[in-house]
C-alpha cells in the first residue's frame, strides 16, 4: 500500500514539474516550433491541457497547440510596463522600415500558392510586387538588401521559416545566391496577438485588456521586472496587500518564480536565472557604464540629490568621466558618440525598470539602489589593461 502510494506521488511530483517547466519555456518563448525545438514542443503538448487552463485562468492568455507548433498568446503589456524591440542578431534594434518588411514577408507567405517552400529569390519578389502595389519601391541597394534579411532573419528565430538549402545572409551578401525555405504555414494566422483591420487603430491593438485586478497583477508581476506601487491601481495594490501569500504560492507553483514585496512595489524573481531576457550586470561597454552610473548616481542621490532626478547635464558630465576613467577598456565608438552611450544606457535601464526617462532628464527608481558596484582593475600583460567589474545587491 505505502509503495502504492510513493509511485503515486512521484508521479504526481513529475507531472507538476513538466507542468512548471513546459510554462516557464512558453513565457519565455511564447512561440515554440517542432523545427527549432521538438523536445520543447514534445513537452508542451505532454502538458497541453493543463497549461490552457492554467494560461487563462491565471493570466488571461490563450494557448495555440497544434502538432508542428504552440503559440502562447499574451495581452499587451501596461502603458508603463519596459518595451521590448525586435532586434538584430548584433543586438541593434530594428528601425521602422524592417518592421514593415517583417509584415510584408508575413503577408507575402500567405499569398495564394504559396506552399511548404519557396525560394528566397520567389518570397522578395513576392515582397517587392506587394510593396509596389501600396505606392511603396524596395530598391536592390546592399542596405535594403540587409534590411530584408534582418526581417526573414526574425522570422528564422521565431520558427516561421527554417532554412533548408544555402542561408538568407548568404542572399544578402550574394547578388546571386539562392536559398530554398521551408515555411510554417499553419503558424502564420496566429503571430499577431490581434486581428488588424483596415479601420484598425494603434490604440485598438496595444491597450491591454481590462480583466480582474487579480490576474492583471499576476500578469505584471510575471512579465515586468519590477512592479511599483506607484503604477498599480487601488485595487491592484488592495490584490497585493490582501492575498499576499496565496498570490506567492501561485507564481512559485506554476512558474518557479518568487514573489519579494517591498515598500516601493514587487517582483517575482527567478532563482534559476532563466527566464530573464537580459542579463545585468553583465559584460560589454554599455552594462558596464551603465552599472557604474547607477553607482555615481546613488551616491550623488544620498547627498543632496531629490526624489534621485537627475537633469541630462548632469547625466551626460558623469557618463563623460566615466568614459575618460575607462577609455582603454570600453568601445572607442561610444568615445566618439557620447550621446549614443547615454542612449544605449537610458534605454537598457529603462528596460530594466531601473530608471525612467523625461524630456529634462531621468529619474532613478528604487530597484537601482540595489545595485552599488566595486570596481577593480587588474593589469594584464596583452593586448590592454583589463577591467573586471563586480556589484553588490
Amino acid at each position: 500500500m505505502s509503495s502504492g502510494r510513493t509511485r503515486t506521488l512521484g508521479t504526481r511530483s513529475q507531472d507538476d514539474s513538466g507542468v512548471r517547466e513546459a510554462a516557464r519555456i512558453l513565457l519565455f518563448t511564447p512561440i515554440v516550433t517542432a523545427s527549432r525545438a521538438p523536445e520543447s514542443l514534445a513537452l508542451i503538448r505532454r502538458h497541453t491541457t493543463v497549461l490552457r487552463t492554467m494560461f487563462s485562468t491565471h493570466l488571461g492568455y490563450h494557448l495555440i497547440v497544434e502538432p508542428s507548433f504552440a503559440r502562447l498568446v499574451k495581452t499587451p503589456p501596461e502603458p508603463t510596463a519596459p518595451t521590448r524591440t525586435l532586434t538584430r542578431r548584433s543586438g541593434m534594434p530594428l528601425d521602422a522600415r524592417t518592421y514593415t518588411l517583417v509584415a510584408s514577408a508575413c503577408a507575402a507567405l500567405l499569398a495564394p500558392g504559396v506552399g511548404e517552400q519557396i525560394l528566397i529569390s520567389q518570397l522578395v519578389a513576392q515582397i517587392r510586387a506587394d510593396a509596389a502595389e501600396q505606392g511603396v519601391t524596395l530598391s536592390d541597394e546592399l542596405t535594403e538588401r540587409r534590411r530584408i534579411v534582418a526581417a526573414l532573419t526574425v522570422l528564422i528565430d521565431w520558427g516561421v521559416l527554417a532554412e533548408t538549402d544555402g542561408t538568407v545572409a548568404q542572399w544578402g551578401d550574394d547578388h546571386g545566391g539562392e536559398a530554398l525555405l521551408t515555411v510554417c504555414r499553419p503558424l502564420l494566422p496566429h503571430l499577431l496577438v490581434r486581428a488588424i483591420g483596415p479601420s484598425a487603430r494603434p490604440e485598438d491593438v496595444l491597450t491591454p485588456d481590462s480583466g480582474a485586478p487579480r490576474r492583471r497583477l499576476r500578469r505584471r508581476l510575471t512579465e515586468e521586472p519590477v512592479v511599483l506601487r506607484e503604477d498599480l491601481t487601488p485595487e491592484e495594490l488592495d490584490v497585493l496587500s490582501r492575498e499576499r501569500s496565496e498570490l506567492a504560492r501561485l507564481l512559485n507553483d506554476n512558474f518557479g518564480v518568487v514573489l519579494e514585496v517591498r515598500a516601493e512595489g514587487a517582483l517575482a524573481y527567478d532563482p534559476a536565472d532563466t527566464l530573464s531576457d537580459i542579463d545585468f550586470p553583465g559584460p560589454g561597454t554599455v552594462k558596464q557604464a551603465a552599472l557604474l552610473l547607477i553607482g555615481e548616481l546613488v551616491d550623488r542621490t544620498e547627498e543632496d540629490t531629490a526624489a534621485g532626478e537627475f537633469d541630462w547635464e548632469t547625466v551626460d558630465s558623469t557618463l563623460a568621466a566615466l568614459t575618460e576613467r575607462h577609455k582603454r577598456v570600453w568601445k572607442t565608438e561610444y568615445a566618439d558618440a557620447p550621446h549614443r552611450l547615454r542612449a544605449d544606457i537610458v534605454a537598457l535601464l529603462t528596460a530594466l525598470c531601473l530608471v525612467r526617462a523625461h524630456a529634462t532628464g531621468m529619474r532613478l527608481l528604487p530597484p537601482a539602489y540595489r545595485y552599488r558596484p566595486r570596481v577593480s582593475t587588474t593589469q594584464l600583460a596583452l593586448p590592454m589593461d583589463g577591467q573586471e567589474i563586480r556589484h553588490e545587491r
